[in-house]
Order: structure tokens, then sequence, then C-alpha cells
């Protein structure tokens, strides 16, 4: 028998994603063995980001200022809008030190069989933003599934007409990866995108 605080928390730490009963009553058990000031500041943090973060109202990153870090700094360039999914996809694509422009959360991707469609994802924000003008490329970095895949021709669809370039990621195999371990999808995305030796 669980005592009933602690059967609570296990149930609350299952509703995480990622995580069963298992590493559930893990973490339940690793945070009785730390002192109640450390058990304080989890709970803390987690009313703190709670109460404090929100969406940025121009690219629906996750912020604590308005407008976010990323979309007031001037030396980004404004001119090259990525699209990503979640907003927790961002950090992937900022780590590569590559990527200098702008980003749009479309907050999730298009799934028929779960009843997500165009209007339960932010792409009108993403068309206002481009309809303002100075945009030269949006970059679509949407998951290489099916939604993703979905989301990314939905999107350039709608990005036609406003005549600005619209590329998407490309997939393929990885760095260090052997051939014979590709699935086909990956094998056909990275003969597609092959390019020329030069």
């Amino acid at each position: 028998m669980t005592a009933p605080p602690l059967a609570n928390l296990i149930n609350e730490l299952t509703k995480l994603p990622g995580v069963g009963g298992k590493s559930a009553s893990r973490i339940a058990y690793h945070i009785l063995k730390r002192t109640t000031s450390e058990a304080e500041s989890l709970a803390n943090a987690i009313v703190d980001v709670k109460s404090k973060i929100f969406r940025c109202s121009i690219c629906n990153n996750m912020t604590d200022v308005e407008p976010c870090a990323i979309c007031s700094d001037p030396r980004r360039d404004a001119g090259v809008i990525c699209v990503v999914e979640e907003a927790f996809n961002i950090p992937t694509i900022e780590q590569t030190r590559d990527f200098r422009g702008l980003f749009h959360v479309l907050l999730g991707a298009l799934s028929p069989l779960k009843g997500v469609g165009p209007h339960d994802i932010d792409v009108g924000g993403l068309i206002k933003r481009v309809q303002a003008g100075g945009v030269r490329e949006v970059i679509v970095a949407t998951n290489p599934n099916v939604e993703g895949e979905a989301t990314a021709l939905y999107l350039a669809q709608q990005l036609r007409p406003l005549d600005v370039k619209t590329t998407r990621l490309a997939f393929g195999l990885p760095v260090g990866g052997d051939l014979e371990y590709a699935d086909q999808v990956t094998m056909a995305k990275a003969l597609e995108g092959r390019r020329e030796i030069t």
C-alpha cells in the first residue's frame, strides 16, 4: 500500500509526457530523499513557470518578456522566418548557431485523424507576418512525419500567392549513420535531397 500523498504525487507525475508508472514512482521516491528546501525549490519552479511564462504575441515562443528575446533582437534577420510546430523545437535550431532569422510557432501540426485542422494551428499569424512585408523566405521546419509533411504542404499552398520563397528542411541520412540501418522513408528523403558535389 502506498501512502495517499505519495500515490497522489506518482499519479500526477504519470501525466507528464514520457513518464510511465515506474518512472513516476522513481521520481517520487527521489523527491522524498531530497531535503524539504530542495522539494520546495522544485515546487516553486513549477509554480513560477506557470505564472511568469506566456506566449510571445508575435511568434508564439514561450517567454517572460514581450516581445520575446528573439523577436526583439535587432541582430536577427527579420526577412527569414523558420516555422516550427512547438516552442520546444526552437532550442534545437538555435544550438546550431547557423540560423539568425526569426521563428514562428504553429502550436501543433495538421492531423485530421486527431481532429486537428488548419483552424487549430496558427497559420493565420504566419500569413499576417508575411503580408506585413519584408519577409524573403519562410523555412518550414515541421517534423518529418505524416502530420509534419501535411502541414508543410498546406503552408506551401497558403504562402504561394504571397510571393515569398518557401523552403523545407532537408531530411535524410544522419552524419555517421550506416546505410544498412536507414529505413525506406529516410532513404527516399536522402535521395530526394541530394546535391551536387563541387
